[in-house]
């Protein structure tokens, strides 16, 4: 039996793959069982932030891998201090607790308002506010919070106490809080699943300030959008807010699974012994690949990152067969006039790997890829929007 008949013999029938298998790959180039090349454009849905067997990335996890693979969080570990102390050094966080995942850096997040908002406000202040297209997981938890009714319909009861109100709309926002005993605010300030979509400055400074009056825990969601993939280390930078608890996965990892919920200073100590755990979170071998990853995320790297973001928006915007350019950094959404599904094909047949969000075609290259292998992947988008 062949692998994709395998899979499908299997796996779980939970993925509608392309008949594409990848055996290798370097950086950006990846190639299938017949030895054709593609450019990764998808850096697997934002997570191989430095492309494919990054060799830094290679020689952190290797090294590792030689000393000591897992441990029990009742022990110590080097790279997961390490990586804590990167994290909180960068952003002015206060702690970092480590999980394996974005659902689950979000749930820890959703933990950390409740529990604040119990002790400070009583147990009754319980809900949580999020977007309408926000996406913020696939547990039954996470799956609530997500502002997409299509997610909800198979799952039903799913946990109660999220409410959700549309992006950009100030005062339906401030009502539903009014209205609801509010222990959260969580948003993503750049809607990935929901299609590529950055919030508007004002409404997110509105929405912090709010919440900083009212006492209300602000939480972003920067799963998909953090380290890097914006051109700031975390998206919520371009705002110019501080959020009370942050929390991030994918790219942190450099394709290991990993996730961290960032606590402020405000939220530090809402979480003692037992009150919540992870049996794989800071894993020592994840914790080296994301040191390894995050320790390259300089200005100078980012101010790249801007620059090929620049060159890439002016390249598709008001090209022929393309409606409208969308996202922020290297996150980036195209409207096409064709079914987004029509172009992804015609972009695989010419060698380049795209994503879909809702409508659109999605592009997440990994963060370092060179420019003209970019403009490259580029043009063969271009052509396959006409």
């Amino acid at each position: 039996m062949s692998v994709k008949q395998i899979d499908k013999e299997y796996v779980a029938n939970t993925y509608n793959r392309f008949d594409v298998q990848i055996v290798s790959g370097k950086g950006s180039l990846v190639y299938d069982e017949n030895g054709k090349r593609y450019i990764d454009m998808g850096s697997g849905i934002g997570v191989t932030s430095f492309g494919i067997a990054d060799d830094v990335w290679t020689a952190a996890v290797t090294a590792q891998l030689s000393q000591v693979q897992h441990m029990s969080n009742l022990y110590y570990t080097e790279p997961c201090a390490r990586l804590a102390k990167l994290l909180c050094e960068k952003t002015g966080m206060k702690k970092v607790f480590f999980a394996n995942s974005g659902a689950e850096a979000n749930e820890c997040a959703i933990k950390v308002a409740r529990k604040y908002a119990a002790e400070k406000k009583g147990a009754e202040y319980s809900t949580v506010i999020t977007l309408v297209n926000s996406f913020h997981g696939r547990t039954l938890t996470t799956l609530a919070a997500t502002g997409q009714d299509h997610f909800h319909k198979l799952f039903q009861p799913l946990t109660p106490g999220f409410v959700h109100t549309p992006a950009n709309d100030t005062e339906a926002l401030i009502k539903l809080a009014r209205e609801n005993k509010t222990a959260a605010i969580m948003i993503e300030c750049v809607q990935g699943e929901g299609g590529v979509m950055s919030l508007d400055k004002d409404f997110v400074k509105a929405i912090a300030d709010f919440a900083k009056k009212e006492d209300i825990i602000l939480i972003v969601d920067e799963v998909q959008t953090g380290n890097g993939r914006t051109g700031e280390l975390y998206a919520y930078m371009n705002y110019g807010i501080e959020p009370d608890v942050v929390s991030t996965a994918k790219g942190i990892g450099g394709g290991l699974p990993l996730g961290a919920a960032l606590l402020s200073d405000k939220v530090q100590n809402v979480l003692g012994y037992g009150d919540h755990g992870s049996t794989f979170g800071g894993n020592p071998v994840c914790c080296a690949g994301a040191v390894s990853i995050i320790e390259r995320l300089t200005p100078e790297f980012l101010s790249e990152v801007k620059e090929k973001s620049r060159a890439v928006f002016a390249a598709l915007e008001g090209a022929e067969g393309i409606d409208s350019v969308s996202g922020m950094g290297l996150m980036i959404g195209i409207k096409t006039a064709k079914p987004a599904g029509e172009v992804l094909k015609k972009c695989m047949e010419n060698g380049v790997l795209c994503l879909t969000a809702k409508d659109k075609v999605r592009l997440l290259p990994a963060l370092n890829i060179p420019m003209y292998v970019l403009m490259e992947a580029v043009e063969v988008i271009k052509n396959a929007c006409k």
